[in-house]
Parts: C-alpha cells; sequence; structure tokens
C-alpha cells in the first residue's frame, strides 16, 4: 500500500494522472519560504521527553477528489529538501515520508485535536507515529509537525465527480525523536 501511494504521490508532484482519471493543477501562487524559526501554535506542540532530528522545507501539492459535489483530501505529494537546498525526502499517501539517502521511512498520523488553523493555507498538524521502517534517518521518529504552511486548500465550490485537482503547497516538517 506504501509503495502505490509513493507511485501516486510522486505522479502527482510529477502532474502525472492515472488512468481514467481527470487531474487540474490550480494556478500557484507564489509564496514566501517558510520560517523554520516561526512559533508554534500550543495545539501543534511537541509533548515533553522528544528532540527534534531534523527540520525540512517542502514544496508540492495536496490532491483533492471530487466526492458527492465537494472535494475531499486524497494525498499529498512533496519533495523536502535539507539546508542546502539538496532533495532527501518524498513525502505522499499515508501520509509517509521516505528518505532517499537511506530508505528509511515514517508512517503517521494526526494527533486528535491537535490542529492550527492557518488562513489561505492547509492547516499545522502534529503527527504520531504509526510505523517506522529501517534504522536510518527516520528509523527512531516519534512525532512529526506540518508548520509554517502555505496554499494547498480545497477550492470552494462544486466539482464534477471523479475530477481531481492538485493545489501547491509549502509546509516545515520538523521530526522528533525520543530524549534519551
Amino acid at each position: 500500500m506504501q509503495k502505490v501511494g509513493l507511485f501516486v504521490g510522486a505522479a502527482a508532484l510529477l502532474g502525472l494522472t492515472a488512468c481514467g482519471t481527470t487531474q487540474g493543477t490550480a494556478t500557484p501562487t507564489p509564496v514566501a519560504q517558510a520560517s523554520p524559526d516561526a512559533p508554534v501554535a500550543a495545539a501543534v506542540q511537541v509533548p515533553a521527553g522528544q528532540k527534534l532530528i531534523g527540520k525540512y522545507q517542502a514544496t508540492g501539492v495536496q490532491t483533492y477528489s471530487c466526492t458527492a459535489n465537494a472535494w475531499k483530501g486524497l494525498e499529498p505529494a512533496a519533495t523536502l529538501v535539507d539546508k542546502d537546498g539538496k532533495p532527501i525526502i518524498l513525502h505522499s499517501r499515508g501520509p509517509v515520508w521516505i528518505s532517499t539517502v537511506d530508505g528509511s521511512a515514517v508512517e503517521a498520523a494526526p494527533v486528535d485535536g491537535a490542529k492550527n488553523d492557518v488562513k489561505g493555507a492547509v492547516p499545522e498538524l502534529l503527527l504520531k507515529t504509526r510505523t517506522v521502517r529501517g534504522d536510518g534517518l527516520f528509523g527512531k521518529v516519534s512525532y512529526v509537525q506540518r508548520l509554517a504552511t502555505e496554499g494547498g486548500v480545497a477550492p470552494s465550490g462544486g466539482c464534477t465527480a471523479g475530477a481531481q485537482i492538485s493545489v501547491p503547497y509549502k509546509a516545515l516538517y520538523t521530526f522528533f525523536a525520543p530524549a534519551p
């Protein structure tokens, strides 16, 4: 399932479509780079006893599909870069993050009530790890934050059943592991 999600996510990031689907891309809106030093809202704070192991800027799309005349979230597809701008992580449906450096991966789920609404952008989130794979970058991750979000909001209004649209977004993802 994760491999399929990664493929679909990567396809959406590249603007490709699956057989029998239609996909549009919303017109990108120029946005500033998300600040890695912005204050974190209380609703998405990581619990005590955790240490930061990495911060990565993401650029990609939030893909939505039309169900019952409304846009529903389908999947994210983003590339996360290191401090030098080198792409090192792929983010896709699950949500899952996969290191392109060592193959390790983390799948996480939003923590109930741990979100911060951001005007004109997908919400900031706190996510708790469900599964990890490998001993590399993501081998010990316990929490993920999606912060400093820009764009990615589903279009307003109705839609045609089966339609898909990908909306550009940016975010800062932070990864935490239990403190020793």
